[in-house]
């Protein structure tokens, strides 16, 4: 712990400490919540603060410990959870003021398994319209500010989350991703992540009327978002408790077997038609150079068929949400919204009949090929945005600023159509905030993914900390 203030220890360093008796469940959250009523009136992150029934959840955790110890790896963790799963009792409304009176009739699995890791909800965050923006605004709760300045996006759609773990309001945030929803939140305040690929935590919404369409099924994924890249891997060995709610959910544990030879990576800097801004290739080649020092075996290769799996996963993403979105969003969401989507369906040209199911068919195509790829290069390192953190509302300036912000992103969205798993660390500054680079890896190793990117973030340091020590200057 050293001198450092209870509410900066990340989760690891926070649950060793309450394992060891050096910090109470009590002091911990206190610590958080104290933190969030300090900073949340600016920053905005959490839109639901569940401090005062937190508080007394620590108190019932430390009666807990002193008769039998601790309830599991997370015991007295403050963590958040994004405002578009159900938490049972509170509202889910997906950033829709029409959806406010939307009540979770129990918890989603993902929420469960964290409470059974013995970690401790301290509020909800904020996530855009229909979780579909890569910036975090909406009518109902207001924008979510980068806690680095007030220009910049803090990404989207879990924009709160990261907000929210990166201004020291908790030691964890759960967050979900359909195209980048992880990864752009990370990437704009400098968190770590990982996408994980299909199959590895399970999703489920209780108050959910309908099913989700089947690309969304395959498309979008619950995780975290943290500070240091040992905290993802130590909440991700709980998320990924089986849940039998969830079809796709494979039941695997998390830690894969150790490479019995040096790992080789497969380095990209190929942004195609969009150009790379010379601080993200800086950053690509800092993360380059940390992983061979680290003793990664580094190759210049071009992983296959990249910019045609983007193409087709948001054709046909924006073709099933046409069916099956396009309604509800056209009623209830804002001005801005339809605005955007506006846009979005000008850019991506919707597959739509025989298109859709031959845009899905060729899905499978994609995958295998990539997993040949991987079978040679077991991790990639690309970019993620060819360019640094945007304007906070960018994506709203029009067509130009929907492709800066979604349209570049080619190298997030075709991961999640292809289902493979995707970290992001930062590794680099630009103009005061992080950049950061994308590690995509094999499926079900999200574990070796994490690996790499620790090597990176021993090499460029944990961002939260310049965040913190600026605060105290």
């Amino acid at each position: 712990m050293g001198d450092r203030p209870v509410w900066q220890l990340g989760a690891g360093e926070l649950a060793e400490a309450i394992s060891s008796g050096h910090v109470s469940s009590v002091e911990a959250v206190s610590a958080a919540v104290e933190r969030v009523r300090l900073h949340n009136p600016h920053i905005n992150a959490i839109v639901d603060d569940l401090g005062d029934a937190a508080l007394a959840q620590a108190e019932a955790h430390d009666a807990q410990f002193a008769r039998s110890g601790p309830i599991g790896p997370l015991h007295g963790v403050p963590v958040t959870v994004k405002e578009n799963i159900d938490q049972d009792g509170r509202s889910t409304p997906n950033g829709v003021s029409a959806y406010a009176d939307v009540i979770a009739p129990e918890d989603s699995p993902v929420v469960r398994n964290l409470k059974a890791a013995g970690a401790i909800i301290i509020g909800r965050t904020n996530t855009p319209e229909f979780s579909f923006r890569a910036t975090t605004d909406n009518e109902l709760h207001g924008r979510t500010f980068n806690p680095w300045n007030d220009w910049a996006s803090a990404g989207g759609s879990s924009g709160g989350a990261s907000a929210a773990v990166m201004s020291g309001m908790g030691a964890l945030a759960h967050g979900n991703d359909i195209g980048g929803s992880l990864r752009f939140p990370a990437a704009a305040t400098g968190a770590a992540t990982v996408k994980p690929g299909l199959g590895r935590t399970p999703a489920y919404n209780p108050s959910a009327a309908v099913e989700r369409g089947l690309l969304a099924q395959l498309m979008s994924v619950q995780g975290v978002i943290a500070r240091q890249v040992r905290d993802v891997r130590l909440a991700m060995r709980s998320l990924v408790t089986y849940d039998p709610h969830d079809p796709w959910m494979v039941p695997m544990p998390f830690d894969g077997p150790a490479p019995d030879h040096p790992v080789r990576v497969a380095y990209t800097a190929n942004t195609f038609e969009f150009d790379l801004d010379p601080a993200v290739r800086a950053a690509l080649e800092t993360a380059r150079d940390a992983l061979a020092d680290a003793g990664y075996e580094i190759v210049d290769a071009e992983p296959p068929l990249l910019r045609e799996a983007a193409d087709d996963a948001m054709r046909c993403l924006f073709g099933e949400m046409r069916v099956l979105m396009e309604a509800d969003i056209r009623q209830h969401g804002s001005a801005t919204i339809n605005r955007i989507f506006d846009e979005y369906f000008e850019i991506f040209k919707p597959h739509e009949g025989d298109d859709l199911i031959l845009g899905l068919a060729r899905r499978s195509h994609y995958i295998r090929q990539w997993n040949l790829f991987l079978q040679d290069h077991p991790l990639v390192l690309t970019p993620f945005l060819p360019t640094p953190t945007y304007e906070w509302d960018r994506d709203a300036q029009g067509p130009e600023g929907v492709m800066e912000v979604l349209g570049a992103a080619i190298y997030s969205y075709s991961m999640n159509f292809m289902g493979l798993p995707a970290g992001n660390v930062a590794a680099n500054f630009n103009e005061g905030l992080p950049v950061g680079v994308q590690i995509v890896g094999r499926r079900f190793r999200e574990d070796m993914i994490l690996d790499a990117c620790e090597a990176i973030e021993q090499r460029v340091g944990v961002m939260a900390d310049a965040l913190f020590a600026r605060e105290g200057d």
